[in-house]
């Protein structure tokens, strides 16, 4: 009798001690932190097409992630894609007239937004709008340019 109730306890341990680790692995490997409000402040920039841009993607900086992208709406007048950024607050000093780019990590990775930093005395603030844009390259475009630049080549 005591031998069972040893065993039945040290699997219950086992079991817990196995969704223990599996929520720490949940919730390292997800980056679980970013999708709190973490402060900062929203910038918003217009593109004439963001591809697979997604609510929550990065921004980045010379690689280095400073802040997530929290809306993509479509403006009814230009039929631009305004998307709504939250920089951290700690990157406070960008100057108003960087550029944004939405680029892919690696060849179909997801896709994310770059920001170059320009010249400018000014830097960005709440409500701030980044004017010089470059939006997503699709990949389906370039191979169907591809193409049609090659079947009329061929023809002449």
């Amino acid at each position: 009798m005591q031998q069972t109730r040893t065993i039945e306890i040290s699997t219950g341990l086992f079991i817990i001690l196995g969704f223990v680790a599996l929520f720490f692995l949940a919730t390292s490997t997800t980056n679980i932190g970013a999708y709190g409000d973490s402060g900062g402040y929203i910038v918003t920039a217009s593109f004439t097409n963001v591809g697979g841009l997604k609510v929550r993607a990065p921004i980045t900086m010379a690689g280095v992630s400073i802040g997530r992208v929290t809306a993509i709406s479509l403006n009814p007048r230009t039929f631009n894609a305004i998307v709504s950024m939250r920089i951290d607050s700690n990157f406070n000093q960008i100057p108003d007239d960087s550029s944004a780019s939405i680029l892919t990590s690696g060849l179909l990775g997801e896709q994310y937004i770059g920001i170059s930093p320009g010249g400018s005395e000014t830097f960005l603030k709440n409500g701030s709008k980044i004017q010089f844009t470059q939006s997503a390259i699709i990949l389906e475009n370039l191979i169907g340019q591809f193409l049609f630049n090659k079947a009329s080549s061929g023809s002449k």
